[in-house]
Protein backbone atom coordinates (compact mmCIF):
# COMPACT_ATOMS: atom_id res chain seq x y z
CA UNK A 1 0.00 0.00 0.00
CA UNK A 2 1.30 3.40 -0.96
CA UNK A 3 1.91 5.93 1.74
CA UNK A 4 -0.61 8.82 1.65
CA UNK A 5 0.85 12.22 0.96
CA UNK A 6 1.27 14.21 4.14
CA UNK A 7 -0.71 17.36 4.42
CA UNK A 8 1.17 20.48 5.33
CA UNK A 9 -0.11 22.26 8.38
CA UNK A 10 0.37 26.00 8.02
CA UNK A 11 1.89 27.89 10.93
CA UNK A 12 0.36 31.02 12.40
CA UNK A 13 2.69 33.40 10.56
CA UNK A 14 2.03 32.11 7.01
CA UNK A 15 -1.55 30.82 7.10
CA UNK A 16 -2.62 33.25 4.37
CA UNK A 17 -0.53 31.49 1.68
CA UNK A 18 -0.90 27.81 2.59
CA UNK A 19 -3.60 25.79 0.84
CA UNK A 20 -6.43 24.14 2.79
CA UNK A 21 -5.74 20.56 3.90
CA UNK A 22 -7.14 17.75 1.80
CA UNK A 23 -8.40 14.31 2.82
CA UNK A 24 -7.17 11.47 0.59
CA UNK A 25 -9.09 8.20 0.10
CA UNK A 26 -6.36 6.40 2.04
CA UNK A 27 -7.05 8.64 5.06
CA UNK A 28 -10.70 7.51 5.18
CA UNK A 29 -11.49 5.15 8.08
CA UNK A 30 -13.04 1.73 7.59
CA UNK A 31 -16.56 3.15 7.79
CA UNK A 32 -15.91 5.32 4.75
CA UNK A 33 -16.12 8.57 6.72
CA UNK A 34 -13.50 11.24 6.95
CA UNK A 35 -11.67 11.46 10.26
CA UNK A 36 -12.82 14.08 12.74
CA UNK A 37 -11.08 17.38 13.12
CA UNK A 38 -9.67 16.04 16.37
CA UNK A 39 -8.07 13.14 14.44
CA UNK A 40 -6.42 15.49 11.97
CA UNK A 41 -5.15 17.64 14.81
CA UNK A 42 -7.04 20.71 13.65
CA UNK A 43 -9.75 22.54 15.53
CA UNK A 44 -12.88 24.00 13.96
CA UNK A 45 -11.50 27.48 14.56
CA UNK A 46 -8.25 26.75 12.68
CA UNK A 47 -10.08 25.22 9.70
CA UNK A 48 -12.32 28.27 9.56
CA UNK A 49 -9.32 30.57 9.57
CA UNK A 50 -7.78 28.55 6.75
CA UNK A 51 -11.00 28.74 4.75
CA UNK A 52 -11.19 32.47 5.15
CA UNK A 53 -7.59 32.80 4.09
CA UNK A 54 -8.34 30.87 0.94
CA UNK A 55 -11.16 33.24 0.02
CA UNK A 56 -9.12 36.27 0.87
CA UNK A 57 -11.43 37.45 3.62
CA UNK A 58 -10.09 39.57 6.49
CA UNK A 59 -9.71 37.33 9.56
CA UNK A 60 -7.95 39.80 11.87
CA UNK A 61 -11.06 40.14 14.11
CA UNK A 62 -11.96 36.47 14.09
CA UNK A 63 -12.04 34.86 17.56
CA UNK A 64 -13.36 31.40 16.83
CA UNK A 65 -16.08 29.37 15.22
CA UNK A 66 -19.78 29.87 15.95
CA UNK A 67 -20.32 28.66 19.50
CA UNK A 68 -24.05 28.11 19.73
CA UNK A 69 -23.65 24.46 18.82
CA UNK A 70 -20.33 23.85 20.57
CA UNK A 71 -20.81 21.95 23.83
CA UNK A 72 -19.39 23.84 26.76
CA UNK A 73 -19.16 27.08 24.74
CA UNK A 74 -15.36 27.13 24.94
CA UNK A 75 -12.54 26.76 22.43
CA UNK A 76 -11.67 23.17 21.75
CA UNK A 77 -15.02 21.91 23.00
CA UNK A 78 -15.54 20.15 19.69
CA UNK A 79 -13.22 17.46 21.05
CA UNK A 80 -15.74 16.65 23.79
CA UNK A 81 -16.77 13.01 23.44
CA UNK A 82 -20.11 13.30 25.28
CA UNK A 83 -21.26 11.87 28.61
CA UNK A 84 -18.91 9.35 30.17
CA UNK A 85 -20.35 5.84 29.95
CA UNK A 86 -17.63 4.01 31.90
CA UNK A 87 -17.25 4.18 35.69
CA UNK A 88 -14.73 6.61 37.06
CA UNK A 89 -11.43 5.16 38.31
CA UNK A 90 -8.91 2.71 36.89
CA UNK A 91 -10.15 0.47 34.13
CA UNK A 92 -10.75 -3.19 34.83
CA UNK A 93 -8.28 -5.27 32.82
CA UNK A 94 -9.81 -8.60 33.78
CA UNK A 95 -11.96 -8.78 30.67
CA UNK A 96 -9.06 -7.92 28.42
CA UNK A 97 -6.92 -10.54 30.07
CA UNK A 98 -9.55 -13.21 29.54
CA UNK A 99 -9.62 -12.40 25.83
CA UNK A 100 -5.83 -12.48 25.53
CA UNK A 101 -5.56 -8.83 24.80
CA UNK A 102 -2.93 -6.36 25.84
CA UNK A 103 -2.25 -6.68 29.51
CA UNK A 104 -3.32 -10.34 29.61
CA UNK A 105 -1.69 -12.28 32.38
CA UNK A 106 1.03 -14.56 31.01
CA UNK A 107 3.40 -16.62 33.00
CA UNK A 108 6.96 -15.38 32.63
CA UNK A 109 8.17 -18.93 33.39
CA UNK A 110 9.29 -21.00 30.38
CA UNK A 111 8.50 -18.22 27.90
CA UNK A 112 4.75 -18.56 28.38
CA UNK A 113 3.11 -18.11 24.85
CA UNK A 114 1.54 -20.77 22.56
CA UNK A 115 4.17 -20.15 19.90
CA UNK A 116 6.93 -20.76 22.36
CA UNK A 117 8.14 -17.19 22.00
CA UNK A 118 8.74 -15.01 25.06
CA UNK A 119 5.70 -13.07 26.08
CA UNK A 120 6.06 -9.46 27.09
CA UNK A 121 4.15 -8.97 30.34
CA UNK A 122 2.57 -5.55 30.78
CA UNK A 123 1.79 -4.96 34.46
CA UNK A 124 -1.84 -3.93 35.04
CA UNK A 125 -2.36 -1.00 37.42
CA UNK A 126 -3.10 -2.05 41.01
CA UNK A 127 -6.83 -1.53 40.83
CA UNK A 128 -8.09 -4.39 42.96
CA UNK A 129 -7.85 -2.44 46.26
CA UNK A 130 -9.60 0.63 44.84
CA UNK A 131 -12.36 -1.44 43.30
CA UNK A 132 -12.85 -3.33 46.54
CA UNK A 133 -13.22 -0.10 48.50
CA UNK A 134 -15.65 1.30 45.95
CA UNK A 135 -17.76 -1.84 46.03
CA UNK A 136 -17.73 -1.95 49.84
CA UNK A 137 -18.76 1.69 50.03
CA UNK A 138 -21.59 1.11 47.57
CA UNK A 139 -22.75 -1.93 49.51
CA UNK A 140 -22.69 -0.06 52.82
CA UNK A 141 -24.64 2.84 51.33
CA UNK A 142 -27.16 0.39 49.94
CA UNK A 143 -27.54 -1.29 53.33
CA UNK A 144 -27.93 2.09 55.10
CA UNK A 145 -30.68 3.08 52.73
CA UNK A 146 -32.44 -0.21 53.29
CA UNK A 147 -32.21 0.13 57.09
CA UNK A 148 -33.14 3.84 57.21
CA UNK A 149 -36.88 4.32 57.62
CA UNK A 150 -38.49 7.38 56.02
CA UNK A 151 -39.48 10.42 58.10
CA UNK A 152 -43.01 11.80 57.87
CA UNK A 153 -44.35 15.24 58.75
CA UNK A 154 -46.72 14.81 61.68
CA UNK A 155 -48.08 16.59 64.72
CA UNK A 156 -47.94 15.07 68.19
CA UNK A 157 -50.89 15.64 70.51
CA UNK A 158 -49.55 15.83 74.04
CA UNK A 159 -50.16 17.01 77.58
CA UNK A 160 -47.80 17.77 80.44
CA UNK A 161 -47.48 19.11 83.97
CA UNK A 162 -44.96 21.96 83.94
CA UNK A 163 -43.94 21.64 87.58
CA UNK A 164 -40.17 21.17 87.82
CA UNK A 165 -39.49 22.22 84.22
CA UNK A 166 -38.00 25.43 82.86
CA UNK A 167 -40.72 25.74 80.27
CA UNK A 168 -41.71 24.02 77.03
CA UNK A 169 -39.07 25.18 74.54
CA UNK A 170 -35.71 23.40 74.53
CA UNK A 171 -32.85 25.41 76.03
CA UNK A 172 -29.20 24.46 76.61
CA UNK A 173 -28.47 23.30 80.16
CA UNK A 174 -32.15 23.53 81.15
CA UNK A 175 -34.71 20.86 81.95
CA UNK A 176 -37.51 21.41 79.43
CA UNK A 177 -40.52 19.54 78.06
CA UNK A 178 -39.15 19.46 74.51
CA UNK A 179 -35.81 18.15 75.77
CA UNK A 180 -37.51 15.23 77.49
CA UNK A 181 -39.64 14.52 74.41
CA UNK A 182 -36.71 14.53 72.00
CA UNK A 183 -34.67 12.19 74.20
CA UNK A 184 -37.58 9.73 74.45
CA UNK A 185 -38.13 9.81 70.67
CA UNK A 186 -34.48 8.95 70.04
CA UNK A 187 -34.67 6.04 72.50
CA UNK A 188 -37.87 4.78 70.87
CA UNK A 189 -36.41 4.91 67.35
CA UNK A 190 -38.72 7.67 66.12
CA UNK A 191 -35.62 9.76 65.41
CA UNK A 192 -32.74 8.18 63.49
CA UNK A 193 -29.19 8.07 64.85
CA UNK A 194 -28.09 10.56 62.19
CA UNK A 195 -30.56 13.13 63.57
CA UNK A 196 -30.21 12.33 67.25
CA UNK A 197 -27.52 14.93 67.89
CA UNK A 198 -29.57 18.02 66.98
CA UNK A 199 -33.28 18.68 67.54
CA UNK A 200 -33.27 21.16 64.64
CA UNK A 201 -32.85 18.28 62.20
CA UNK A 202 -36.42 17.14 62.80
CA UNK A 203 -37.91 20.66 62.44
CA UNK A 204 -39.68 20.60 65.82
CA UNK A 205 -42.10 23.50 66.40
CA UNK A 206 -44.68 23.90 69.16
CA UNK A 207 -48.05 25.63 68.73
CA UNK A 208 -47.85 27.36 72.12
CA UNK A 209 -44.73 28.06 74.13
CA UNK A 210 -45.41 27.71 77.83
CA UNK A 211 -42.88 29.02 80.31
CA UNK A 212 -41.67 27.85 83.70
CA UNK A 213 -44.30 26.11 85.80
CA UNK A 214 -47.16 26.42 83.28
CA UNK A 215 -49.06 23.25 82.39
CA UNK A 216 -50.74 22.06 79.21
CA UNK A 217 -53.69 19.70 79.11
CA UNK A 218 -53.27 19.73 75.33
CA UNK A 219 -50.46 21.08 73.18
CA UNK A 220 -49.41 20.35 69.60
CA UNK A 221 -45.87 19.85 68.29
CA UNK A 222 -45.06 19.54 64.58
CA UNK A 223 -41.97 17.63 63.45
CA UNK A 224 -40.54 14.99 61.13
CA UNK A 225 -40.39 11.55 62.68
CA UNK A 226 -40.35 7.87 61.80
CA UNK A 227 -43.86 6.47 62.14
CA UNK A 228 -43.42 3.08 60.46
CA UNK A 229 -42.87 1.41 63.83
CA UNK A 230 -45.61 -0.60 65.46
CA UNK A 231 -46.99 1.06 68.60
CA UNK A 232 -44.69 4.07 68.23
CA UNK A 233 -46.74 6.33 70.58
CA UNK A 234 -46.77 3.72 73.36
CA UNK A 235 -43.07 3.15 72.83
CA UNK A 236 -42.25 6.85 73.18
CA UNK A 237 -44.46 7.13 76.28
CA UNK A 238 -42.51 4.29 77.89
CA UNK A 239 -39.42 6.52 77.88
CA UNK A 240 -41.23 9.66 79.11
CA UNK A 241 -41.87 10.65 82.74
CA UNK A 242 -45.47 10.15 83.85
CA UNK A 243 -46.19 13.89 83.90
CA UNK A 244 -45.59 14.08 80.12
CA UNK A 245 -47.92 12.06 77.89
CA UNK A 246 -48.47 11.65 74.16
CA UNK A 247 -52.08 10.99 73.16
CA UNK A 248 -51.49 10.32 69.46
CA UNK A 249 -50.19 11.74 66.18
CA UNK A 250 -51.71 13.05 62.94
CA UNK A 251 -50.10 13.12 59.47
CA UNK A 252 -49.99 16.62 57.98
CA UNK A 253 -48.89 18.52 54.92
CA UNK A 254 -45.11 18.75 54.57
CA UNK A 255 -45.33 22.54 54.91
CA UNK A 256 -47.27 22.41 58.19
CA UNK A 257 -46.03 24.63 61.04
CA UNK A 258 -47.73 24.22 64.42
CA UNK A 259 -47.00 27.78 65.53
CA UNK A 260 -48.05 29.77 62.47
CA UNK A 261 -51.08 27.65 61.54
CA UNK A 262 -52.69 27.65 65.00
CA UNK A 263 -55.43 30.22 64.51
CA UNK A 264 -56.53 30.36 68.18
CA UNK A 265 -55.83 28.92 71.63
CA UNK A 266 -57.88 28.04 74.70
CA UNK A 267 -56.44 28.59 78.19
CA UNK A 268 -57.86 27.60 81.55
CA UNK A 269 -57.25 29.22 84.92
CA UNK A 270 -58.21 27.58 88.22
CA UNK A 271 -59.07 30.12 90.92
CA UNK A 272 -60.13 29.57 94.56
CA UNK A 273 -63.19 31.70 95.35
CA UNK A 274 -61.79 32.98 98.66
CA UNK A 275 -59.75 35.52 96.68
CA UNK A 276 -63.03 37.48 96.28
CA UNK A 277 -63.49 37.96 100.03
CA UNK A 278 -63.74 41.74 100.61
CA UNK A 279 -60.39 43.27 101.51
CA UNK A 280 -59.66 42.48 105.16
CA UNK A 281 -59.50 45.17 107.81
CA UNK A 282 -56.37 43.45 109.09
CA UNK A 283 -53.50 45.96 109.04
CA UNK A 284 -51.34 45.70 105.94
CA UNK A 285 -47.58 45.54 106.03
CA UNK A 286 -47.19 43.45 109.17
CA UNK A 287 -43.55 42.64 109.67
CA UNK A 288 -42.45 39.24 110.99
CA UNK A 289 -40.05 39.79 113.87
CA UNK A 290 -36.56 38.40 113.51
CA UNK A 291 -36.34 36.33 116.66
CA UNK A 292 -35.77 32.84 117.93
CA UNK A 293 -37.86 29.93 116.74
CA UNK A 294 -39.85 29.75 119.99
CA UNK A 295 -41.29 33.24 119.52
CA UNK A 296 -44.67 33.19 117.82
CA UNK A 297 -45.67 36.86 118.04
CA UNK A 298 -44.99 39.72 115.67
CA UNK A 299 -45.12 43.48 116.17
CA UNK A 300 -47.48 45.38 113.91
CA UNK A 301 -48.50 48.95 113.31
CA UNK A 302 -52.07 49.86 112.46
CA UNK A 303 -52.98 52.32 109.72
CA UNK A 304 -54.30 54.81 112.28
CA UNK A 305 -51.12 54.84 114.35
CA UNK A 306 -48.07 56.46 112.88
CA UNK A 307 -45.91 55.89 115.97
CA UNK A 308 -46.49 53.53 118.87
CA UNK A 309 -44.57 52.02 121.70
CA UNK A 310 -43.89 48.32 121.96
CA UNK A 311 -46.64 48.06 124.55
CA UNK A 312 -49.14 49.81 122.25
CA UNK A 313 -48.51 47.62 119.20
CA UNK A 314 -51.09 44.83 118.74
CA UNK A 315 -49.79 41.31 118.57
CA UNK A 316 -50.74 39.12 115.62
CA UNK A 317 -50.09 35.39 115.73
CA UNK A 318 -48.10 34.02 112.82
CA UNK A 319 -47.10 30.53 111.83
CA UNK A 320 -44.28 29.02 113.83
CA UNK A 321 -42.96 27.21 110.74
CA UNK A 322 -43.10 28.67 107.26
CA UNK A 323 -43.04 26.38 104.18
CA UNK A 324 -39.88 26.64 102.15
CA UNK A 325 -40.34 29.00 99.22
CA UNK A 326 -42.98 31.15 100.91
CA UNK A 327 -43.31 34.38 98.94
CA UNK A 328 -45.01 36.21 101.79
CA UNK A 329 -42.14 35.45 104.15
CA UNK A 330 -39.61 36.77 101.63
CA UNK A 331 -41.68 39.94 101.22
CA UNK A 332 -41.84 40.51 104.99
CA UNK A 333 -45.62 40.59 105.10
CA UNK A 334 -48.25 38.83 107.16
CA UNK A 335 -48.52 35.08 106.71
CA UNK A 336 -51.94 33.64 107.45
CA UNK A 337 -52.11 31.06 110.20
CA UNK A 338 -53.68 27.65 109.65
CA UNK A 339 -56.71 28.84 111.61
CA UNK A 340 -57.06 31.91 109.40
CA UNK A 341 -56.77 29.81 106.26
CA UNK A 342 -59.41 27.40 107.56
CA UNK A 343 -61.84 30.30 107.91
CA UNK A 344 -60.98 31.64 104.44
CA UNK A 345 -61.51 28.27 102.79
CA UNK A 346 -65.00 28.14 104.25
CA UNK A 347 -65.99 31.02 101.99
CA UNK A 348 -68.67 30.27 99.37
CA UNK A 349 -69.25 32.75 96.58
CA UNK A 350 -72.81 34.12 96.38
CA UNK A 351 -74.85 34.56 93.21
CA UNK A 352 -74.43 38.34 93.10
CA UNK A 353 -70.64 38.17 93.37
CA UNK A 354 -70.46 35.35 90.82
CA UNK A 355 -72.54 37.45 88.41
CA UNK A 356 -70.09 40.37 88.83
CA UNK A 357 -67.15 38.07 88.22
CA UNK A 358 -68.70 36.78 85.00
CA UNK A 359 -69.56 40.29 83.88
CA UNK A 360 -66.01 41.44 84.51
CA UNK A 361 -64.40 38.68 82.46
CA UNK A 362 -66.96 39.17 79.68
CA UNK A 363 -65.66 42.74 79.33
CA UNK A 364 -62.47 41.37 77.78
CA UNK A 365 -64.31 39.73 74.85
CA UNK A 366 -63.73 41.41 71.49
CA UNK A 367 -60.81 43.28 69.98
CA UNK A 368 -59.10 45.59 72.45
CA UNK A 369 -55.77 47.25 73.09
CA UNK A 370 -54.21 45.17 75.87
CA UNK A 371 -51.09 47.31 76.35
CA UNK A 372 -51.82 47.50 80.11
CA UNK A 373 -51.88 43.70 80.35
CA UNK A 374 -48.31 43.04 79.24
CA UNK A 375 -44.84 44.52 79.62
CA UNK A 376 -42.55 46.29 77.19
CA UNK A 377 -45.28 47.63 74.88
CA UNK A 378 -47.08 50.95 74.56
CA UNK A 379 -50.54 51.97 73.43
CA UNK A 380 -49.50 52.86 69.87
CA UNK A 381 -48.10 49.45 68.97
CA UNK A 382 -50.40 47.39 66.77
CA UNK A 383 -49.29 44.16 68.41
CA UNK A 384 -51.28 45.18 71.50
CA UNK A 385 -54.53 44.74 69.56
CA UNK A 386 -55.76 41.26 70.47
CA UNK A 387 -59.02 39.46 69.78
CA UNK A 388 -60.69 37.51 72.59
CA UNK A 389 -63.46 35.20 71.34
CA UNK A 390 -64.90 34.16 74.71
CA UNK A 391 -64.19 34.24 78.44
CA UNK A 392 -66.38 31.83 80.41
CA UNK A 393 -66.63 31.26 84.16
CA UNK A 394 -67.82 27.86 85.40
CA UNK A 395 -70.08 27.11 88.32
CA UNK A 396 -68.27 26.73 91.67
CA UNK A 397 -66.76 23.33 92.39
CA UNK A 398 -65.67 21.93 95.77
CA UNK A 399 -62.22 20.28 95.84
CA UNK A 400 -60.75 19.14 99.17
CA UNK A 401 -62.61 21.69 101.25
CA UNK A 402 -61.95 24.67 98.97
CA UNK A 403 -64.33 26.16 96.42
CA UNK A 404 -62.87 26.72 92.96
CA UNK A 405 -63.86 28.39 89.69
CA UNK A 406 -62.64 27.35 86.26
CA UNK A 407 -62.01 30.27 83.89
CA UNK A 408 -61.66 29.48 80.19
CA UNK A 409 -60.53 32.11 77.70
CA UNK A 410 -60.51 31.49 73.95
CA UNK A 411 -58.37 34.01 72.09
CA UNK A 412 -56.70 34.40 68.75
CA UNK A 413 -53.36 35.04 70.46
CA UNK A 414 -52.00 36.30 73.76
CA UNK A 415 -49.19 38.56 74.89
CA UNK A 416 -46.75 37.94 77.72
CA UNK A 417 -48.57 37.90 81.12
CA UNK A 418 -51.87 38.91 79.48
CA UNK A 419 -54.06 36.18 80.97
CA UNK A 420 -52.59 36.47 84.44
CA UNK A 421 -53.02 40.24 84.43
CA UNK A 422 -56.63 39.96 83.23
CA UNK A 423 -57.33 37.61 86.14
CA UNK A 424 -55.43 39.82 88.59
CA UNK A 425 -57.45 42.93 87.69
CA UNK A 426 -60.81 41.20 88.22
CA UNK A 427 -59.66 39.88 91.61
CA UNK A 428 -58.72 43.37 92.77
CA UNK A 429 -61.87 45.02 91.43
CA UNK A 430 -64.19 42.53 93.17
CA UNK A 431 -62.47 42.49 96.55
CA UNK A 432 -62.15 46.32 96.67
CA UNK A 433 -65.67 46.89 95.32
CA UNK A 434 -64.32 49.01 92.45
CA UNK A 435 -66.89 49.49 89.62
CA UNK A 436 -66.40 47.24 86.60
CA UNK A 437 -66.68 50.35 84.44
CA UNK A 438 -62.95 50.76 85.05
CA UNK A 439 -62.14 47.84 82.71
CA UNK A 440 -62.83 49.66 79.40
CA UNK A 441 -60.58 52.50 80.64
CA UNK A 442 -57.65 50.08 80.80
CA UNK A 443 -57.86 49.73 77.01
CA UNK A 444 -57.16 53.46 76.61
CA UNK A 445 -53.82 55.23 76.35
CA UNK A 446 -53.18 55.77 80.08
CA UNK A 447 -50.61 53.34 81.45
CA UNK A 448 -51.31 51.77 84.85
CA UNK A 449 -49.73 49.00 86.89
CA UNK A 450 -51.81 45.79 86.89
CA UNK A 451 -50.37 42.91 88.93
CA UNK A 452 -50.37 39.44 87.43
CA UNK A 453 -52.10 36.58 89.23
CA UNK A 454 -50.06 33.52 90.29
CA UNK A 455 -48.92 31.19 87.52
CA UNK A 456 -50.04 28.21 89.57
CA UNK A 457 -53.60 28.15 88.22
CA UNK A 458 -52.76 28.66 84.53
CA UNK A 459 -52.79 25.86 81.97
CA UNK A 460 -53.07 25.60 78.19
CA UNK A 461 -56.29 23.78 77.37
CA UNK A 462 -55.66 23.26 73.64
CA UNK A 463 -54.65 25.07 70.42
CA UNK A 464 -57.16 25.24 67.56
CA UNK A 465 -56.52 24.66 63.84
CA UNK A 466 -59.92 25.51 62.39
CA UNK A 467 -58.69 27.11 59.15
CA UNK A 468 -56.16 24.36 58.39
CA UNK A 469 -58.68 21.59 59.08
CA UNK A 470 -61.17 23.18 56.69
CA UNK A 471 -58.61 23.40 53.88
CA UNK A 472 -57.38 19.79 54.14
CA UNK A 473 -60.63 18.07 55.08
CA UNK A 474 -60.67 16.07 51.83
CA UNK A 475 -57.05 14.89 51.98
CA UNK A 476 -55.85 14.80 55.60
CA UNK A 477 -57.11 13.94 59.04
CA UNK A 478 -58.15 17.04 61.06
CA UNK A 479 -55.96 18.11 63.97
CA UNK A 480 -57.82 18.03 67.27
CA UNK A 481 -58.14 16.37 70.67
CA UNK A 482 -61.73 15.18 70.26
CA UNK A 483 -60.65 11.56 69.83
CA UNK A 484 -58.65 11.71 73.06
CA UNK A 485 -61.03 13.64 75.32
CA UNK A 486 -61.29 10.87 77.93
CA UNK A 487 -57.53 10.31 78.10
CA UNK A 488 -56.93 14.03 78.19
CA UNK A 489 -59.39 14.64 81.05
CA UNK A 490 -57.97 11.77 83.07
CA UNK A 491 -54.45 13.10 82.63
CA UNK A 492 -55.54 16.63 83.54
CA UNK A 493 -57.29 15.48 86.72
CA UNK A 494 -54.37 13.35 87.92
CA UNK A 495 -51.29 15.34 86.97
CA UNK A 496 -52.43 18.95 86.61
CA UNK A 497 -55.45 19.62 88.80
CA UNK A 498 -54.10 17.54 91.68
CA UNK A 499 -50.74 19.30 91.44
CA UNK A 500 -52.38 22.74 91.53
CA UNK A 501 -54.60 21.83 94.50
CA UNK A 502 -51.72 20.22 96.40
CA UNK A 503 -49.44 23.25 96.03
CA UNK A 504 -52.22 25.68 97.01
CA UNK A 505 -53.10 23.69 100.13
CA UNK A 506 -49.46 23.40 101.15
CA UNK A 507 -48.24 26.93 100.41
CA UNK A 508 -51.47 29.03 100.28
CA UNK A 509 -50.16 30.65 97.08
CA UNK A 510 -53.24 32.75 96.38
CA UNK A 511 -53.45 34.03 99.96
CA UNK A 512 -49.76 34.97 99.86
CA UNK A 513 -50.40 36.82 96.61
CA UNK A 514 -53.19 38.86 98.25
CA UNK A 515 -51.08 39.59 101.34
CA UNK A 516 -48.29 40.98 99.14
CA UNK A 517 -50.72 43.19 97.17
CA UNK A 518 -52.30 44.58 100.33
CA UNK A 519 -48.94 45.28 101.96
CA UNK A 520 -47.55 47.15 98.95
CA UNK A 521 -50.68 48.85 97.57
CA UNK A 522 -49.12 52.33 97.79
CA UNK A 523 -45.76 51.21 96.40
CA UNK A 524 -47.44 49.48 93.46
CA UNK A 525 -49.61 52.54 92.76
CA UNK A 526 -53.09 50.99 92.96
CA UNK A 527 -54.86 54.34 93.30
CA UNK A 528 -57.21 53.35 90.48
CA UNK A 529 -58.95 50.96 92.88
CA UNK A 530 -61.63 53.36 94.13
CA UNK A 531 -65.41 53.65 94.48
CA UNK A 532 -65.67 56.06 91.54
CA UNK A 533 -64.12 53.71 88.98
CA UNK A 534 -61.76 56.35 87.60
CA UNK A 535 -58.03 56.39 86.95
CA UNK A 536 -56.62 59.33 88.93
CA UNK A 537 -53.59 61.26 87.77
CA UNK A 538 -51.34 59.78 90.48
CA UNK A 539 -52.08 56.24 89.22
CA UNK A 540 -50.92 56.96 85.65
CA UNK A 541 -47.40 55.82 84.84
CA UNK A 542 -45.49 58.59 83.09
CA UNK A 543 -42.73 58.05 80.58
CA UNK A 544 -39.53 57.30 82.45
CA UNK A 545 -41.27 56.32 85.68
CA UNK A 546 -40.10 53.15 87.40
CA UNK A 547 -42.34 51.04 89.57
CA UNK A 548 -41.65 47.94 91.59
CA UNK A 549 -43.43 44.96 90.17
CA UNK A 550 -45.33 42.49 92.26
CA UNK A 551 -42.77 40.08 93.69
CA UNK A 552 -44.36 36.81 92.80
CA UNK A 553 -42.64 33.70 91.48
CA UNK A 554 -40.73 33.71 88.23
CA UNK A 555 -42.62 34.84 85.13
CA UNK A 556 -44.45 31.87 83.73
CA UNK A 557 -46.92 32.57 80.99
CA UNK A 558 -47.15 31.80 77.31
CA UNK A 559 -46.31 34.47 74.73
CA UNK A 560 -47.30 34.14 71.07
Amino acid sequence: MSTPPSSTTPDAASHTTDPAPTITPEAMDQSGEAPSSAATGESAARKHRIKNAATGEDTSAYIGAKRSKVRGNIRGADKYKGKRTEPWGPKDTTAAASKGGVGAAASPVNGGGDSGEPVVVIDAPPTSTTETLQEASANNASEDKEDRLPKRKVVLLMGYCGTGYQGMQVNPNAKTIEGELFKAMVQAGAVSKENSDDIKKISMMRSARTDKGVHAAGNVVSLKMIVDIEGIIEKINSFLPEQIRLFGYVRTLNSFNAKTLADSRVYEYLLPTYVFIPKSSQPAGSQPKESSKDETKVETTTDSESTTTDQDKPEVAIRETVPEGSMAWEQRVHISTPEEMTEKRKYRIDEATLARVREGFASYVGTHNFHNFTIGHNFKERTCQRYMMSFNVSDPKMIEGTEWLSLKVHGQSFMLHQIRKMVGLIIMLIRTDTPLSLIPKTFEANKINIPKAPSLGLLLERPMFTTYNRKVQSSHQPIGFESYDKEMEAFKEKYIYEGIIKEELEFNRFDEYLQILDAHAVEYNFAYLNKEGIIPEEAIIKRGDTLATVATESDAEHSD
